[in-house]
């Protein structure tokens, strides 16, 4: 746990179901708790940081708790504002005839796939740019897995893609005063447009690959298929140069559950998968977090979660 408040963002991840929102949350009022300014954000379409904290919560900043504020960001939304950012940066850019066309042409780019995640990854690298100077920490609650790995290799491949856009702009450019100009430069918008967006994704890419700065946590359950869908994450990051640094194991069943023969043979179970997990996951911190006896669906459970983060009682 005190490894993890050293650093600047932290991402959870994980399989849908497995806590991932309580895990973050929970970390994050634990880090609020230990004095650190934290805004806790989720990117998961589920939201349920609303539920788990009783509150309506929005695009914008809202605050929770002492020193923790929570923003729960929409990728439909996002996707409907990145559109019309589009289309605004091209006014003035096409001739009047072509606007109409230029624009049925970005609608029909808004529902291919990809696009909202796009437009996730836009609203994500506004957050690490804009807010990381106003707050200690940085929480991400994100989508499920898949999700989660597609979001976190965009910057790598949005960076080099606008690249290649950024060249072949250039060469038109080159080719064009030429002709017209005798070889002067020309001022051209859409390329100041392009090296805008691609400055801004070196500046998140340069603190999302930071190991000093950004850590990831994965959360998952001691069950056979969490188990397997994380060593898959895990791998897929790696190949992102972006490491795991620690594991939540979460709904570990407590020492104080029963004997009964239903829980001597569930606890067995679990004891094999425990021992899979350390196997499998040498390098990663653990932190383990017990199975509780009602659902957390309150704040005064979210905060004996976050009792478990400060002082844990489960010792594997």
């Amino acid at each position: 746990m005190d490894k993890l408040l050293r650093y600047d963002i932290v991402f959870f991840g994980g399989k849908g179901g497995v806590g991932k929102s309580t895990s973050s949350s929970a970390f994050a009022l634990a880090a609020a708790e230990r004095g650190k300014r934290t805004l806790l954000v989720s990117t998961d379409p589920a939201h349920n940081l609303s539920d788990l904290f009783h509150t309506t919560i929005g695009d914008d900043k809202k605050q929770l708790a002492h020193n923790l504020w929570g923003m729960e960001v929409s990728s439909e939304k996002e996707s409907k504002r990145y559109i019309n950012e589009v289309k605004g940066n091209l006014q003035g850019l096409v001739k009047s005839h072509m606007a109409e066309e230029v624009n049925r042409q970005i609608d029909m780019a808004a529902v291919s796939p990809g696009s909202e995640e796009a437009a996730l990854f836009d609203r994500l690298v506004q957050i690490v740019i804009e807010e990381v100077a106003h707050f200690d920490m940085i929480v991400f609650d994100t989508a499920p897995t898949g999700h989660t790995v597609r979001l976190l290799s965009l910057p790598e491949m949005m960076e080099a893609w606008i690249e290649g856009m950024l060249q072949r702009r250039q060469a038109v450019n080159e080719n064009y005063s030429q002709w017209l100009h005798d070889g002067e430069p020309v001022d051209d918008p859409i390329y100041r447009v392009l090296m805008n967006r691609k400055d801004r994704f070196s500046k998140a890419r340069k603190v999302l690959m930071d190991k000093k700065r950004t850590a990831y946590v994965y959360v998952l359950v001691p069950e056979k298929l969490p188990i397997a869908e994380t060593k898959r994450a895990l791998a897929l990051l790696h190949q992102a140069r972006l490491d795991v640094n620690a594991l939540v194991v979460n709904k570990c069943m407590p020492p104080h559950a029963g004997d009964s023969v239903f829980i001597e043979k569930r606890r067995k179970q679990e004891q094999y998968y425990m021992e899979q997990i350390q196997h499998t996951f040498p390098k990663q911190q653990k932190i383990y977090l017990p199975l509780m006896e009602e659902d957390v669906s309150s704040r005064t459970a979210l905060g004996q979660v976050k009792e478990e983060f400060l002082f844990p009682s489960i010792d594997i």
